[in-house]
C-alpha cells in the first residue's frame, strides 16, 4: 500500500506542464530539468547527463538488490490538434505517445519511494531516457553512461490507449516487436513531362516499390515469420511538368519474430534489386536497425503479475498481445532481466479510443495514479525477490 495519498493535482500539474511544452529526442533539456527540479523536492539527488537531456537517480535503502525504473521522456513531430488547456506550446510537437504520462508516473513513484527509502530493502534505479523516438536510440546511450550498472531488473510502462483506466496488460516473452528504419533514393534522368521518353523516370519505379515491396519481402518468408513494411514519407520532384530526377521514400520495418531479425536488411536488398532492376535507374538504401523486440523476463513479469493482481484486482489485469510497434526498452532487456506493462489509459465511459501518434491523443489523468501504484508495488515486490 501507498504512504498516506498521492499527491495527484501537484503530479497532474506537472503532467500538463511537460505536455504544453514537448521536447523532440535529444533536445528535452526543459524537461529533465524540470524532472530533476521535482526529485530535488524530495531530497533526491538526479544526476544529470553531460547533454543536458536524460538523467538517473539512486533511491538509496539497505543492503540489497538494485531494481530499475525506466521512463521515457521526448515527444514527436506531430502538431498539437487537441482543444485544451494544456495543449502544445511547442508548433508541430507534440506528446502524442503518452511519455509525458510515463514520466509522471516516474516522478511520482520516486516521490513515493523516496519517503519509504529508510526502509527499502535494496536500492531504486530511477532511469529518464531521451530519445526514445529516434532512430538512434536514446536507451543505447543511457546504457553506455552506466544508467543500469548494477541493476538487477528493470521496468517500464507504456500507455495503451486500447485499455481503459484501472487495467493494466502484461505479457511473457516478447510483448512488442524489432523496428528497423529504411531510406529509399533513386537516381532517374529528368527531363520534360512531355518527352517521357528522353526520361528515366525515378517516380514509376518508386510506384512499383511502394505497392509490391511488403508482398515481395514477405514471399520470402514463411507464414509464422511476416513482418509488416510501410513507407511514412514519399518525396519526389518540385514541379507538376518536370519528371524529375530523384526521388525517395522512407519507412519502417516491424518484425515480430526475434529470430529472424538479422535476415530482414538482405531479404530487403534483394526484393529492391528484383522490383528496381526493370526500371533502369540507379538507387542507395540506408538501412537502420533500430531496436529488437521487447522481450520480457518469465521471472520478472511473474512478480510484475502479482503486483498488478494486487493493485488493479484480477478482473483488470489482462494478457497483452505481441504489439508490431517497437520500443527500445528492448535494449536494457538485453543486459538486465525485466519486463514492460502496458497502462489503460482511456475513460472507462469512451466508446472508442484515439489511438497512439494521433494529433488528437490523450488520456484520463486518473492512469497516473494506477500507474504510480503500480511501479511501487512491482519495485517493492522485485526488492524482495531479488
Amino acid at each position: 500500500m501507498l504512504t498516506g495519498d498521492l499527491d495527484l493535482e501537484t503530479l497532474i500539474r506537472f503532467r500538463r506542464d511537460i505536455h504544453s511544452h514537448p521536447e523532440l529526442a535529444r533536445q528535452e533539456i526543459r524537461t529533465t530539468a524540470a524532472v530533476a527540479d521535482m526529485l530535488r523536492s524530495a531530497g533526491l539527488e538526479p544526476r544529470v547527463f553531460p547533454t543536458g537531456t536524460g538523467l538517473v537517480c539512486d533511491i538509496e535503502g539497505t543492503d540489497g538488490p538494485t531494481v530499475g525504473l525506466r521512463a521515457d521522456m521526448d515527444a514527436l513531430p506531430i502538431l498539437d490538434a487537441k482543444d485544451v488547456p494544456y495543449r502544445s506550446q511547442n508548433t508541430g510537437v507534440c506528446h502524442a505517445c503518452g511519455h509525458d504520462v510515463h514520466t509522471t508516473v516516474l516522478v511520482g513513484t520516486a516521490l513515493e519511494l523516496a519517503k519509504r527509502r529508510q526502509h527499502l530493502p535494496g536500492r531504486i534505479r530511477l532511469v529518464f531516457q531521451p530519445a526514445e523516438e529516434s532512430s538512434s536510440s536514446g536507451a543505447l546511450d543511457m546504457i553506455a553512461g552506466g544508467a543500469i550498472d548494477g541493476v538487477d531488473v528493470i521496468y517500464a510502462l507504456h500507455c495503451d490507449p486500447s485499455r481503459k483506466v484501472g487495467d493494466v496488460g502484461i505479457r511473457t516473452g516478447a510483448i512488442t516487436s524489432a523496428q528497423d528504419h529504411m531510406v529509399l533514393r533513386l537516381h532517374g534522368k529528368g527531363g520534360h513531362s512531355a518527352r517521357p521518353h528522353l526520361t528515366v523516370n525515378p517516380i514509376n519505379a518508386l510506384a512499383s516499390v511502394i505497392a509490391r515491396l511488403s508482398e515481395s519481402v514477405n514471399e520470402s518468408l514463411e507464414p509464422h515469420q511476416r513482418v509488416l513494411l510501410g513507407f511514412g514519407i514519399i518525396q519526389a520532384g518540385e514541379a507538376a511538368n518536370v519528371i524529375p530526377s530523384r526521388a525517395q521514400a522512407a519507412g519502417t520495418v516491424r518484425i515480430p519474430n526475434a529470430d529472424i531479425w538479422e535476415q530482414i536488411p538482405s531479404i530487403v536488398q534483394k526484393s529492391l534489386t528484383e522490383l528496381i532492376e526493370p526500371f533502369g535507374v540507379e538507387w542507395e538504401l540506408d538501412y537502420n536497425r533500430v531496436c529488437p523486440a521487447v522481450v520480457n523476463d518469465a521471472v520478472a513479469t511473474k512478480i510484475l503479475y502479482n503486483s498488478a493482481l494486487a493493485v488493479c484486482g484480477e478482473e483488470h489485469v489482462q494478457e497483452a498481445p505481441q504489439s508490431l510497434g517497437g520500443e527500445d526498452f528492448a535494449w536494457y532487456l538485453r543486459q538486465v532481466p525485466g519486463a514492460l506493462f502496458r497502462l489503460g489509459v482511456t475513460h472507462p465511459d469512451a466508446e472508442d479510443h484515439v489511438d497512439l501518434h494521433n494529433d488528437r491523443f490523450d488520456v484520463d489523468e486518473r492512469a497516473i495514479g494506477v500507474g504510480i501504484r503500480m511501479f511501487v508495488e512491482t519495485a517493492m515486490n522485485a526488492l524482495r525477490s531479488y
